[in-house]
């Protein structure tokens, strides 16, 4: 009879596999970690962790994980943590994770941190939008931030991933190749996004109770007060290569799993042709594996990418009133956030870059 170990060394072609632990196992994103994990061929699972429930079998939590993974829901021991882990996925509130993050790296692990507290490159303006309490963490500096279509080459190295939210992961994918060639300006950027009630995380709140959110539609946190903001600019601004201000509205669609972006820009020539940016969008991801540019008259859908890791984006020229509109779907969960994690990781330690994200969406 094989050991658990020979087992997963088989399904690893022959080396030893990844130790990975996930911090916040207990939320949607945890959950959707260790779903993804698990069709993982190079990794284990090898401990949970969370501020709850310790000591119930994550099975008992989520019972879509019955018969595949019987793990119990630990406490927090970073020392523990980094003697049985390779690598930590951290799924925790933002202000709480950066801390942890920080004791994890200096003992070796690599960490793929799912919060805000490490994606905004300056530290005023983490201030601004989060608070000071993790604002001088110093792995601000280190942090990569983890969005591979922009930034491979730095994660292939990187020992602290910050992994960026949902609404900028759509929105900077759809419009980033644009404003990098040139084909926009810059200048009054409109981002309008949905997402579904997921994004709110698991934890009971009257915005995304079923009674309240199932037969509507509504924005919130508009007129530049949503913390995703920041991050969007500074990303958008990268491509750029300046400055900029957008106006960004969420708004929370009657869905569970979610987000599409649309973002309104202006072009910088009035004449270009619409088959301009559409081979713009073509060349540059052209090498993508999770990037598919929609031909056109086609536009994306939520329904087509959720459960993958998969973004569908597409460019429509609106001639008449002299606006480009970048449009992409992603789900939230995974692309959005548990899948680009994991994405990460593979391209940090040397891994095949689909390693356990090559399923195709759930559908219907």
């Amino acid at each position: 009879m094989r050991t658990q170990q020979q087992v997963d060394e088989a399904a690893s072609g022959g080396r030893a596999p990844l130790r990975v632990a996930v911090v916040g196992a207990a939320g949607y994103t945890g959950v959707e970690l260790l779903r993804l994990l698990l069709e993982h061929p190079h990794a284990r699972i090898v401990a949970v962790y969370g501020r709850s429930r310790i000591g119930e079998s994550i099975a008992e939590i989520f019972p879509s994980l019955a018969g595949r993974l019987e793990l119990a829901l630990r406490a927090l021991d970073v020392d523990e943590l980094a003697a049985s882990a390779d690598v930590a996925f951290l799924a925790l509130p933002h202000g709480e994770s950066a801390p942890v993050a920080h004791a994890l790296a200096e003992r070796g692990v690599l960490v793929c941190d799912l919060s805000a507290d490490l994606r905004l490159r300056d530290a005023r303006v983490h201030t601004e939008w989060y608070g000071g309490a993790d604002a001088d963490s110093p792995l601000r500096a280190r942090a990569v931030y983890g969005l591979p279509e922009r930034h491979r080459a730095e994660l292939a190295t990187a020992r602290v991933i910050a992994v960026p939210g949902c609404y900028p992961t759509a929105t900077i994918l759809a419009i980033a190749p644009l404003l990098a060639r040139g084909l926009v300006s810059p200048d009054g950027l409109i981002v309008d996004a949905k997402s579904g009630v997921s994004g709110a995380g698991r934890t009971p709140a009257l915005a995304a109770h079923f009674p309240e959110a199932g037969e509507g539609l509504r924005p919130y946190k508009v007129a530049g007060t949503h913390r995703h903001t920041p991050e969007i600019e500074q990303e958008l601004a990268l491509a750029a290569g300046r400055e900029l201000r957008l106006t960004f509205t969420p708004h929370l669609a009657p869905m569970s799993r979610g987000i599409l972006a649309c973002v309104y820009a202006t072009p910088t020539s009035p004449t270009r042709a619409a088959a301009e940016y559409q081979a713009a969008l073509e060349e540059a991801y052209a090498d993508e594996p999770f990037v598919v540019v929609l031909p056109p008259g086609q536009l994306p859908d939520t329904a087509a990418v959720r459960g993958s890791n998969r973004a569908h984006v597409a460019v429509a020229l609106d001639a008449r009133a002299g606006r480009v509109l970048a449009i992409a779907a992603i789900d939230n969960l995974v692309k959005g956030a548990a899948g680009q994690a994991i994405q990460c990781m593979n391209l940090a330690l040397g891994l095949p870059e689909r390693a356990g994200l090559d399923g195709a969406a759930l559908f219907p």
